[in-house]
């Protein structure tokens, strides 16, 4: 029960803006968050990640911790939802890769005439447009993570996103991979 104690006062002085009451909390769980987000990943660094995204997240939510249930159980909460979330991205990532190596493949044969003007294309968009491009097409993230990537809002990475889809569409047109002979 002391425990629980503790934990209750270090939350509420961390909620009223005593950063080292939370880094004393960051030292208590630590080690569960991290060996939960190891066993969810199988990795040392995605682990170690996690667990920072982990800490980052309650700490930017603390004010909405009501102690209803245990702290220990809203943290393993949100490590759990870091873990489930990552292992989507991850799978949507692999995928991207796979599809990007075969198409890769697919153009290192008779299409290798349509890389260069894509990537010209992409490099005469503006640096925002073509990082809104980049992360969403290319690194599948979507439209929420690449606007907390930038800094913006999803509203400006899906007007960025259309910016930059109608220039290339006209920059490109008429650029076409060939087909391969049989």
């Amino acid at each position: 029960m002391a425990a629980m104690d503790d934990d209750n006062s270090r939350i509420v002085r961390s909620q009223n803006g005593d950063d080292e009451a939370f880094e004393t909390l960051i030292r208590d769980y630590q080690r569960m968050i991290h060996s939960l987000c190891f066993r969810m990943t199988g990795s040392l660094a995605d682990a170690d990640d996690l667990a920072q995204e982990t800490f980052i997240h309650a700490y930017q939510h603390l004010a909405s911790f009501r102690a209803q249930s245990r702290f220990s159980s809203w943290l393993y909460r949100i490590a759990m939802n870091q873990c489930l979330n990552w292992r989507k991205r991850k799978a949507k990532q692999d995928q991207l890769h796979k599809d990007w190596s075969e198409q890769e493949q697919d153009v290192s044969g008779s299409n290798s005439s349509v890389v260069q003007p894509i990537q010209e294309a992409l490099m005469k968009l503006h640096p925002k447009q073509r990082a809104a491009i980049i992360l969403t097409t290319y690194d599948g993230l979507s439209h929420a993570e690449a606007a907390r990537v930038l800094g913006c809002s999803e509203t400006t990475i899906s007007w960025r996103l259309f910016a930059a889809r109608g220039k290339l569409r006209r920059w490109l047109k008429g650029i076409r991979p060939t087909e391969s002979a049989p």
